[in-house]
């Protein structure tokens, strides 16, 4: 049953988020990593690349031109357009008033030749000049490497079995803001701080990505569960049957969530399974690290995770942090609630706080990204929104049919408020 979208859910426009986002290949997942020791090498590479900018190159003459790349035929028009010049520069000197017309017209051809000649000089020496020149650049472009990738990624990508299409995340990349009005704290970030990309995907469709938040690598994961938006909750609140429980199982760790009292700590049956059940919980997760997805995965890193049982340990959600995590970007982890409401958890994307992100601890995490969530309409009047559904009802030309109050009322009751006839099932429709 579709939901509306919580207001604490919705995003305001008016703090941008910089653009961009990471470029991956579908079903490719990065090795395990930690927050700090990305920090750290990130750090490190800066200090480098500060370093190597800062050295002087004023010995270096470097010419416009010879940064320029040129083809055939440009090098062709310059050797002629020099050739050309020079002959306009220096013409032919001017013969004394008491020659012979004899030797007027005899000096004149060989000046004629003699200019030709040099002419066709010039010009070869001008395009050898050019040639030489195409000649520098090629050999430059060849030896010139990007001393700030790493090729072992490429040889990595070319090794897969079948090429993936490289694509960029939609919702990273839009323009969204967030509102920090109604904000009465501001938290200042303090420099150097990581930002987690994080995807949460639908309890159903397994493939839709409902969410998509930046969370600080210095944040619990209980900020991240608290802004994450499912209607299973609703319809529990509706219930009367809220369960506060729930966890995260992020690589080895349980997170559970006991800050309310009330809670129950739903990972405590299972690792009681693991220690009682070893051989069982071995043979399990040998056929989950068999699958599919893991072969895709050895076939482009290669073996590099053992069948042994992960040692699994419970923190409570509350106590951990990001940072404190270790972790795969793009990999699946699983966020459980309301007892058997499952979701797929994927952080996508690490990088620092860029001097465009939103500043203040206070308003992380955010939602960058939300599944619009469609109302379902009366479909008699197709106005208004349904309230009620029938089933099995032999007068709608659908099934299930969805009403308004007032078409329902019109076509299943009289005056007096009795149903006109009863050969239908009858459920209300909750859509707030």
């Amino acid at each position: 049953m579709e939901r509306s979208i919580p207001e604490a859910a919705e995003c305001d426009l008016s703090i941008p988020i910089p653009r961009g986002g990471p470029i991956y290949v579908p079903n490719m997942v990065g090795p395990s990593t930690r927050v700090p020791h990305f920090q750290t090498c990130l750090l490190s590479e800066l200090r480098n690349l500060e370093a190597e900018l800062s050295e002087d190159f004023s010995h270096l003459d470097i010419s416009v031109d010879d940064l320029k790349i040129f083809t055939e035929d440009d090098l062709m028009d310059m050797a002629l357009k020099e050739g050309r010049e020079n002959d306009e520069n220096h013409p032919p000197l001017l013969d004394q008033p008491n020659a012979s017309r004899f030797g007027e017209k005899k000096s004149n051809r060989k000046r004629k030749g003699t200019n030709d000649s040099v002419l066709e000089s010039d010009c070869i020496e001008k395009v050898e000049q050019v040639v030489r020149i195409k000649q520098k650049q090629e050999e430059d472009k060849a030896s010139v490497k990007l001393h700030s990738f790493d090729r072992r990624i490429n040889e990595a990508v070319h090794k897969s079995t079948r090429t993936e299409r490289m694509r960029t995340l939609r919702s990273t990349s839009s323009t969204r803001k967030v509102n920090t009005a109604s904000l009465q704290e501001h938290l200042p970030v303090l420099y150097p701080e990581v930002v987690l990309s994080v995807e949460v995907y639908h309890n159903v469709r397994k493939g839709t990505k409902i969410q998509e938040l930046l969370v600080l690598g210095g944040q619990t994961l209980t900020a991240l569960r608290d802004k994450i938006f499912c209607s299973t909750d609703q319809v529990m609140h509706k219930a009367g049957q809220h369960d506060p429980s729930g966890y995260f199982l992020i690589e080895d760790v349980f997170c559970p969530d006991l800050r309310d009292p009330s809670a129950i700590d739903l990972t405590r049956p299972i690792l009681d399974w693991l220690r009682d059940s070893k051989e069982e919980a071995q043979k399990k997760w040998e056929y989950i690290i068999t699958g599919e997805l893991q072969k895709k995965q050895k076939a482009i890193m290669g073996e590099k995770s053992a069948s042994q049982l992960p040692h699994f340990r419970s923190i409570e959600m509350h106590k951990i942090r990001f940072c404190d995590l270790s972790f795969q970007l793009g990999a699946g982890y699983l966020y459980c609630h309301q007892g058997d409401c499952t979701h797929t958890l994927v952080i996508r994307d690490m990088r620092l706080i860029h001097p465009e992100d939103v500043h203040n601890r206070a308003v992380y995490p955010i939602i960058t990204f939300q599944l619009k969530l469609r109302f379902q309409k009366c479909n008699v009047c197709k106005i208004f929104r349904a309230t009620k559904v029938t089933v099995d009802d032999k007068w709608t030309p659908e099934n299930p049919c969805y009403f308004c109050d007032e078409c329902f009322s019109l076509l299943h009751q009289a005056d007096d408020g009795t149903l006109l006839y009863t050969d239908f099932v009858e459920y209300d429709y909750n859509h707030d």
